[in-house]
């Protein structure tokens, strides 16, 4: 007997991840906790942007509405794909979201505004909310392994190739799809992978928008999905397939999902410093080695770095600083700005004119070092030597980034949740996470984070 369509479909290698996909949960409380801490810093990242000019320009194309998906820390609702847009984009407007180093991906940003957007909609279980987060994460990371190179990473955006098909996964489960159904959504959310690596040449914001394409086009294609739509099972493989199209190669390899119980959200780091990944050790290394110069001025600053991070588009910057942006991508940059001011804050990158942090710049050099390009993407070490007036040189080295602990990730969070929402929602916004697996409708957290007044249980806060 002939296999049907549907068998033939499902043996193919997004249909094999899908299945798995589709069944995944039952984590260990420690997955949880770390899906948990990821979502408040989501918060924290989107509230804390709220008002930067990407943010606005975002929110401003939401159709308003009485009910629906919230837009966080603004006044009304608007439609999940007009929600998920905007709040990918806040979430991303710091550059401090969180970051999957072996995908070189920000999933966070893509994961979490769409299945919030969805749980306005859906009546959903904060426990499926969060296997459903967890899987979509799982995915994203997956496929980014699979394809990410640091070559193809100077063309394309990684969180932009990737974005939209991990959260069509995440999307499908909470829907209830079948894994056929589910298998279409994320073929079609490949056909809208986009997202192009110019801007750091340039200082285009068109950085902070590729979450929100991502999120808004997961959801439609699992919309179109669940209406019926049907798209090309060997999407992945297949001879003008996301691998060929983007890779430029074949790919004859299975994208395993949780392998030997392997949860990739585990793996995601939660920066420290309001900058690109790649310049986070440099910059936290230059602050150990700043210590030991005991007031001595820096005349030379080296810079030592993995390959990805020294070829990373706009890495490598050494002038032309028009934006913050450009600022936050450029390891010189960062490290010339932590060493002029003893201190790593959202300040250092509005500080384009300063005429110490380009002298340090001018005397600045970045250059690889094989040790840690082995290393990566395990670890992600960094060396900085700083050569001093009095010719003496001093150095620190970092064998890894250090990430933001869930006591520092809490304490931003309510920083700036409480000037935003206020000090009872923040509190509520807080409990309703850290008891999420015991929350029978997720829809709660999602109303939480709009301003008070608008919110659909503006009432029930306590309850």
């Amino acid at each position: 007997m002939s296999p049907t369509i549907e068998e033939i479909r499902a043996e193919s290698v997004a249909g094999r991840m899908i299945a798995q996909a589709m069944n995944a949960g039952g984590f260990d409380q420690t997955v949880y906790d770390k899906a948990q801490i990821c979502l408040l810093d989501y918060f924290s990242c989107a509230l804390e942007a709220r008002d930067l000019p990407w943010a606005k320009q975002a929110a401003s194309l939401a159709t308003k509405q009485s009910s629906g998906a919230a837009l966080i820390g603004r006044e009304g609702f608007a439609s999940p794909h007009d929600a998920g847009f905007a709040n990918g984009v806040a979430g991303h407007g710091l550059v401090r979201e969180d970051m999957h180093t072996g995908a070189i991906a920000h999933l966070g940003v893509v994961i979490w505004p769409a299945v919030l957007a969805v749980a306005a909609r859906e009546k959903i279980s904060g426990q499926d909310l969060l296997d459903a987060a967890i899987t979509g994460y799982e995915v994203g990371a997956r496929l980014g392994r699979a394809i990410m190179t640091t070559e193809l990473a100077r063309l394309f955006r990684p969180t932009g190739l990737i974005g939209a098909a991990a959260s069509s996964v995440a999307i499908s489960r909470l829907y209830g799809l079948t894994a056929d159904q589910a298998l279409s959504a994320f073929a079609l959310a490949i056909n809208a992978s986009g997202g192009l690596n110019q801007w750091p040449h340039t200082g285009g914001s068109e950085m902070y928008f590729h979450p929100g394409f991502a999120v808004r086009n997961g959801i439609s294609c699992t919309d179109l999905a669940r209406a019926g739509a049907v798209a090309s099972h060997t999407i992945l493989e297949g001879e003008a397939g996301f691998f060929k199209a983007y890779a430029r190669q074949s790919f004859d390899g299975e994208i395993d999902l949780f392998p030997d119980g392997q949860v990739e959200i585990m793996t995601v780091f939660n920066k420290q410093v309001p900058a690109c990944n790649f310049a986070q050790t440099p910059c936290q290394a230059a602050i150990l080695a700043n210590a030991k110069t005991s007031g001595r001025q820096v005349t030379g600053i080296h810079i030592e770095a993995s390959e990805a991070a020294v070829r990373y588009p706009g890495c490598d910057a050494k002038d032309g600083f028009n934006y913050a942006l450009q600022a936050k991508m450029s390891i010189l940059f960062g490290v010339a700005a932590a060493i002029a001011r003893n201190e790593i804050t959202e300040e250092n990158y509005s500080r384009l004119e300063d005429a110490e942090i380009h002298r340090l710049i001018e005397a600045s050099t970045l250059v690889e070092n094989p040790e840690y390009t082995s290393a990566f993407p395990a670890r992600q070490g960094a060396t900085v030597t700083l050569t001093l007036e009095d010719g003496e040189t001093v150095s620190a080295s970092l064998e890894d980034v250090v990430a933001a602990d869930a006591g520092e990730i809490r304490s931003r969070f309510s920083k700036i949740a409480i000037n935003t929402l206020g000090a009872e929602r923040t509190n509520a916004i807080i409990a309703t996470i850290d008891n999420l697996r015991n929350e029978p409708l997720a829809e709660r957290l999602d109303s939480l984070s709009a301003l008070p007044e608008h919110s659909n249980l503006a009432k029930e806060i306590t309850r």
